[in-house]
C-alpha cells in the first residue's frame, strides 16, 4: 500500500469485560489530515494508544511504513517517526521555547561521552540543531518567542510547541490528542491553518482526535467514526456526517 503510512488490521483491546476497541481496521494515507471522531467512551484514546504503543492490543496488527510496529514500546514507535501529542502539552515548562525543540533534537553528538570529546563535530551539529529549530519555529510562528521560558506561552502555543518538538525528532506522523481544546475559535483556526501549512511544506501525516467539529472538519481530508469500540463509519467529511449511522450513534439521532 504505497500511499498509506499507518494501518491497523482487525485491532482490539478490552478491560475486563469492557471492549474498548472491536476489531478496528483503518488506514491513514501520506500526506492526509484524517481525523477520528465519536462520542465519548466510543473508544478514541484507547485505539491510539495502541497505535502509539502505550497499550499493547489482545489482538491485531499496526503497521507503520509497512513495517509491524504491534506492541513496541512508546519510545520505539516515536523513533520510526510516529510522535504523539497530548490532550493537555507536557513542555519543559523551566526551559525556552528554544531549548525545548534542542531538546528534542536526536542523536546529538554532544551528549555522549566519548562523542562530546570531540568538540569540533558536535558543535557543527548544535549549530545545525539550532538553524532546524529557528526553521520550525519560523514555520510554527514562534521564532520571535524563542527565548520565552515555555511556562509563560499561552495553551494554544504551548500546542504548537509540542508539534516543533516533533517536527524537530524528524516524525512522518503525529498522532494529536484534540489539539485544539480549550483554544479559543480564532487560534484553532490559526492552528489547523498551521498543521495544513505543515503537510504541504514538509510532507507530513496528520492522524487527529478531535471533538470541535465546527472547526475540524473545514480542514480535514478524510473522517473515521468510532462508536462502541468500532468503526461505523468512514470517507470524506461531508459523507461521513451525512451518514444516517453517524447522526443516530454521534450526534443524537
Amino acid at each position: 500500500m504505497p500511499d498509506v503510512i499507518l494501518y491497523t488490521k482487525d485491532l482490539s483491546k478490552a478491560f475486563g469485560g469492557l471492549i474498548a476497541v472491536n476489531q478496528v481496521s483503518l488506514e491513514v494515507k501520506k500526506k492526509f489530515i484524517t481525523m477520528l471522531i465519536g462520542p465519548n467512551g466510543s473508544g478514541k484514546t484507547t485505539l491510539i494508544n495502541l497505535i502509539t504503543g502505550v497499550y499493547k492490543p489482545d489482538g491485531g496488527k499496526v503497521f507503520f511504513n509497512e513495517r509491524e510496529i504491534t506492541g513496541l514500546l512508546p519510545h520505539e514507535v516515536f523513533r520510526l517517526g510516529v510522535a504523539r501529542t497530548f490532550q493537555i502539552p507536557q513542555p519543559f515548562r523551566k526551559l525556552t521555547v528554544l531549548e525545548n525543540l534542542l531538546a528534542a533534537y536526536p542523536n546529538n553528538p554532544g551528549e555522549g561521552f566519548f562523542s562530546a570529546l570531540r568538540r569540533g563535530r558536535w558543535m557543527e551539529d548544535e549549530e545545525e540543531a539550532v538553524k532546524k529549530a529557528f526553521r520550525i519555529l519560523a514555520l510554527l510562528k514562534l521564532d520571535n518567542l524563542w527565548d520565552q521560558e515555555a511556562s509563560k506561552l499561552s495553551g494554544g502555543q504551548m500546542k504548537l510547541l509540542e508539534i516543533g518538538r516533533a517536527l524537530m525528532a524528524d516524525a512522518k506522523l503525529l498522532v494529536m490528542d484534540e489539539p485544539v481544546a480549550g483554544v479559543n475559535p480564532t487560534l484553532a483556526h490559526e492552528i489547523f491553518k498551521t498543521l495544513r501549512e505543515l503537510r504541504d511544506k514538509l510532507g507530513i501525516t496528520l492522524f487527529l482526535v478531535e471533538h470541535r467539529l465546527d472547526i475540524a472538519l473545514q480542514y480535514t481530508d478524510y473522517v473515521y467514526v468510532m462508536a462502541n469500540g468500532s468503526i461505523i463509519s468512514g470517507g470524506e467529511p461531508k459523507q461521513v456526517m451525512m451518514d444516517p449511522q453517524v447522526i443516530e450513534a454521534y450526534l443524537g439521532g
